[in-house]
């Protein structure tokens, strides 16, 4: 007959383990479906704030619009300007020329940036299309100067809101990024060789004085786009000090594409007081269409990840085109 003690001692001795080994992997699940669901929220709460940036962009910019250029036959640049170009020139609709205009960036923003961008992009189109045609917007003013100045203001307005919100309504700069890895142009000179042709040719197929005009509008809406953006241009360096700098690290390659150097530094004084150890700090180049998402990304990993970005016009050599995605 066995020892109950004895027994006792065996089952402890052999299954304990496994049963705390259970717990331990019960309580890891836990955790790791919490840590899933604020990720979860994360995206969420993201991409509402975004679709509330692009909403406002696209209200703006419809006033800008159907306010003041359409009316009076003034024009924009970029892939807006085309299509008010094509419009008073022909018996087409605007909303349907803005569409028609624009799908072929949607495709190339789908290419070289990402899904996500893609479909906030086609969404602020569409909607910016139903608000033109829909919103019975009131003439405000027949001033000239009043209609560059304060159209361009809300046409830009609306770029400026539906970039920060992650999407375009205006599909040239998307073009313009595409261009630069095959031409070697930067990207403000490209989009000035777009301009430069759509105004040339208001001032032949309409008048010089309406061309003057339109470039003046343009201007606005060019200082507009670059005053809500907070003067981010073409390309943003983004330096990132947290501790959970290796998974930031993975992201950054893995899910954005995109380069990276890791310096290492020493801790300093922050929001803890004084303390001592290495840390790595990242930096990275993105495009200012990209900021948003990155930004969502870093506060899955680390929401207390201190991220500084400045504003970079241009780069030469290093990673900066997008390598093949790994997820």
């Amino acid at each position: 007959m066995v020892n109950p003690n004895r027994k006792q001692k065996f089952l402890q001795t052999f299954f304990s383990p496994r049963f705390k080994a259970a717990g331990e992997t019960e309580k890891a699940s836990g955790y790791a479906k919490a840590k899933d669901l604020r990720k979860i929220n994360i995206s969420i709460k993201r991409f509402s704030i975004d679709i509330f940036l692009i909403t406002l962009g696209v209200f703006s910019a419809g006033f800008g619009l159907r306010g003041f250029l359409l009316p009076n036959k003034f024009i924009d640049g970029g892939a807006v300007g085309i299509s008010l170009l094509i419009s008073a020139l022909t018996t087409l609709s605007l909303p349907v020329l803005l569409i028609i205009v624009n799908t072929p960036f949607i495709i190339l923003g789908y290419r070289f940036i990402g899904k996500l961008f893609a479909i906030k992009t086609a969404i602020a189109i569409a909607t910016l299309a139903v608000v033109v045609a829909v919103i019975p917007y009131p003439q405000i003013t027949q001033d000239k100067l009043l209609i560059a100045i304060f159209g361009g203001f809300f046409l830009g307005l609306g770029i400026g809101l539906a970039v920060r919100g992650g999407g375009v309504i205006d599909g040239t700069e998307v073009l313009a990024i595409s261009l630069t890895r095959r031409l070697g142009l930067t990207v403000g000179d490209i989009i000035l060789v777009i301009n430069i042709v759509i105004f040339s040719a208001a001032a032949y197929v309409l008048s010089v004085e309406t061309a003057l005009y339109s470039m003046l509008t343009y201007l606005s809406a060019s200082k507009t786009v670059d005053f809500v953006i907070e003067g981010i241009e073409e390309y943003t360096g983004v330096t990132i000090i947290s501790v959970k700098a290796e998974a930031i690290r993975k992201m950054i390659i893995d899910y954005m594409g995109r380069g990276v150097t890791t310096f290492k530094g020493e801790k300093g004084y922050g929001k803890r007081g004084h303390t001592e150890g290495e840390i790595k700090i990242i930096y990275t180049v993105i495009t200012r269409l990209e900021v948003s998402k990155l930004n969502a990304e870093i506060e899955k990993l680390d929401p207390n990840a201190f991220v500084i970005m400045s504003s970079i016009k241009d780069t030469k050599g290093g990673m900066i085109k997008k390598r093949p995605l790994k997820y």
